[in-house]
């Protein structure tokens, strides 16, 4: 059988079991098993071998139950690194990469204004996970100290890793629980900037997510608490003993929840403030800034 006559049977199969991008995800297993571009896979005729087939369909069988792609394959792109995943780490979102832009252009005024190379500037990546956001920052801003802090020690593992396969060494991982309190940060000191994407999904909401989520992704990186904001109070509550003067706070929060980020950013004295809309027009980001 040829690459492009098992793409059709892939797609028509994963499409019958609900998979929503059914045709990326069918290019993607075949890519990957073959070792080679999107581009070959339709422009090159390629006969597929009996164990390349054999691959190919243990792969389906395992999505088509509803384990995530990233989970099978054991890795996702973010921000044009190679994250290793598996169970008991989140899988990184492409929405996500709008955090690191976003505070990518923040960080590059603040670093702007310390020195030319940014020698002092430090970044907090809290409920770091697989590490992604804190290591797509380090790679940008190579003078930088980057700290990732998490609670679990699995997808700290998944971070550790993650560093050392992209040659990232101005990163250091801590293992604290934040969900009452941000004191683990009195280790690092004053920052310049405290990013995070925490858990934001209600705890009643959990049971009616997409199968590949409730039934595979750790529910600890997904359980906000009863509304969502456990994380959102601590960190609003807390961050400004741990930031510099004008210091950054940026964070990704879901896509109901604007209003009452808004409003947890007034109390916390966090008046110079803005919210971004994602690549769907929802509102998703928080970037304020330290007031006196």
């Amino acid at each position: 059988m040829n690459a492009l006559d098992k793409l059709k049977d892939i797609s028509n199969q994963l499409k019958k079991e609900g998979i929503i991008d059914y045709i990326k995800e069918a290019e993607l297993i075949i890519t990957e098993i073959l070792k080679i571009s999107k581009a070959e896979l339709y422009t090159h005729e390629i006969i597929l071998s009996e164990k390349n087939l054999k691959l190919i369909d243990e792969i389906v069988c395992r999505r088509s139950k509803g384990e995530p792609i990233q989970y099978i394959l054991g890795y996702v792109t973010f921000f044009g690194l190679k994250i290793k995943v598996g169970s008991g780490v989140l899988i990184p979102r492409q929405e996500t990469e709008l955090l690191v832009e976003e505070a990518i252009k923040e960080l590059t005024i603040i670093k702007n204004n310390l020195d030319p190379v940014g020698k002092s500037l430090s970044i907090i990546d809290l409920c770091t996970g697989s590490g992604c956001i804190a290591l797509a920052l380090a790679k940008h801003f190579p003078t930088a100290q980057v700290y990732g802090v998490d609670f679990s020690h699995k997808a700290l593992q998944y971070a550790t890793s993650n560093a050392k396969e992209n040659l990232i060494e101005n990163i250091h991982f801590i293992n604290a629980d934040i969900s009452n309190s941000l004191e683990c940060l009195s280790l690092i000191g004053k920052t310049y900037c405290i990013i995070s994407n925490p858990p934001y999904i209600k705890r009643s909401d959990i049971k009616s997510l997409q199968r590949e989520i409730k039934d595979y992704e750790p529910l600890e990186a997904l359980n906000g608490g009863e509304d969502g904001l456990t994380f959102y109070k601590v960190i609003f509550k807390d961050s400004p003993k741990y930031l510099k003067e004008n210091g950054l706070l940026i964070l990704e929060f879901g896509a109901d929840q604007a209003s009452a980020i808004s409003e947890l950013a007034s109390k916390a004295n966090f008046k110079n403030y803005k919210i971004i809309k994602d690549y769907s027009e929802i509102e998703r980001i928080f970037i304020g800034y330290k007031t006196l």
